[in-house]
């Protein structure tokens, strides 16, 4: 039951992401890119961790799309009409079948390799996913956390300045 929806899921994620780059309407691919946000949350239940899962809702197919969704509204951007040259989707075809082959090359030659690591499975189960992802990330990766945290703050700050410079 379990690999039926999995597959299930795949399919609709791959279907969604296949939209998210076919929609003519902005707004109608915003939406397809929140549905394989969505699958991809879904998966992350399936892999047993929901706090990753609730992350991806409430940040990507939240935050992030509202922010898509505001900028394309902000922008005005309606539908693309066709364009005349196609050349370029050919090549896209053929790199894309290039990369799948190469992928598929080094899934079959690769081999699976056991978690490494202090953190067990019972580990997680006896303090949590959550204790565990805010203890790592305020005590051994306290400086890269910091550090995200001043470049957002410095682009927001860029975003206002140059909002304010068209004013």
């Amino acid at each position: 039951m379990e690999a039926m929806l999995f597959y299930l899921v795949a399919l609709v994620s791959v279907i969604s992401a296949f939209f998210v780059t076919k929609c003519r309407n902005p707004i109608n691919s915003a939406l397809c890119l929140v549905t394989t946000f969505l699958c991809l949350a879904v998966f992350y239940v399936m892999l047993q961790a929901p706090f990753m899962a609730a992350i991806q809702i409430m940040v990507y197919a939240g935050a992030i799309m509202v922010l898509i969704i505001f900028v394309i509204m902000l922008l005005n951007i309606g539908s693309v009409g066709k364009s005349r040259y196609t050349h370029g989707v050919a090549g896209a075809i053929v790199l894309s079948f290039l990369s799948f082959i190469v992928a598929a090359k080094f899934i079959a030659g690769g081999t699976v390799s056991k978690a490494v690591g202090d953190i067990s499975a019972e580990v997680v189960q006896s303090y949590g996913h959550t204790e565990l992802i805010g203890k790592a990330m305020f005590t051994e990766f306290l400086l890269p956390f910091e550090i995200a945290s001043i470049l957002l703050l410095v682009a927001i700050v860029g975003a206002v300045i140059l909002s304010k410079r068209k004013v």
